[in-house]
């Protein structure tokens, strides 16, 4: 070998996987549900596009409808198994057709407002700080009334950002309060180095996981952290149809 050879590793490539499944128990089809005469689901991968920092983008999901309409509005789109848990045991199938992006960004595909900043900023921090497995987001609770709202999940994070319990409880418990210690709800975006998120989706659900039905606490309790990225943007999901017609009349009326 010639001891003057420089050999460049390969850049980090980034994928965002969107996961979109049909058959959602509350809202059947829902990925497919027009919002401003477009499907839900092409409205998150039109924020995805927005994105400075993604080199390729998909939609995984389990129902050839979806394939097609991703196909019709120019997405491109993975079919997976119809028997995955979670959306995440589903985009880590998805990513072994593209063994050669390193990190993965999970954008919830109910979320038509998601910011492609925040994308963006998860994508970075990942390519540049490898040893970070698994990375999240998380937002200042400002209604004092969602601290003890199960529905909001909560998380608590150390000094480097880096998280160290989430919970649908309030927390932290306010024993006595202290300046300047504000509440921080999690949001639903994941990324992950790919290694880890195949290893993630290998061990089976923890205790604490199911108690809470929190995936993400499946991390905590086989030793890895996630790095706690904060924002003020939130992306309200569409869980109903009424949720939909909620984000509807927002988007006909907002100039974006």
């Amino acid at each position: 070998m010639n001891p003057h050879l420089t050999i460049l590793a390969a850049p980090s490539r980034t994928l965002v996987a969107i996961p979109a499944r049909w058959g959602s128990t509350r809202f059947p089809g829902k990925p497919l549900h027009l919002i401003a005469g477009k499907p839900l689901v092409q409205h998150v991968w039109e924020r995805c596009q927005e994105c400075r920092e993604i080199d390729e983008i998909i939609i995984a999901t389990d129902d050839q409808r979806i394939v097609e309409s991703a196909a019709a509005f120019g997405a491109k789109a993975v079919l997976t198994s119809p028997d995955h848990p979670s959306g995440t045991d589903r985009i880590a199938e998805a990513v072994q057709a593209f063994p050669d992006h390193t990190t993965i960004i999970n954008v919830q595909g109910d979320e038509p407002l998601i910011s492609p900043a925040l994308i963006d900023q998860l994508a970075v921090v990942l390519r540049r700080e490898p040893q970070v497995q698994m990375i999240t987001a998380a937002a200042p609770i400002l209604d004092s009334a969602q601290v003890s709202d199960p529905n909001i999940v909560k998380v608590v994070f150390d000094v480097k950002g880096d998280s160290l319990y989430f919970s649908r409880s309030p927390l932290p418990f306010v024993r006595h309060p202290q300046p300047d210690m504000p509440h921080y709800r999690h949001l639903g975006i994941y990324g992950f180095q790919r290694d880890f998120l195949l290893q993630f989706v290998s061990w089976p659900p923890s205790k604490l996981e199911l108690t809470e039905s929190l995936e993400q606490l499946r991390a905590l309790e086989n030793g890895t952290r996630l790095r706690v990225v904060l924002t003020d943007e939130l992306s309200p999901g569409v869980d109903t149809p009424e949720q939909a017609d909620a984000i509807e009349k927002h988007l006909l009326t907002s100039p974006h």
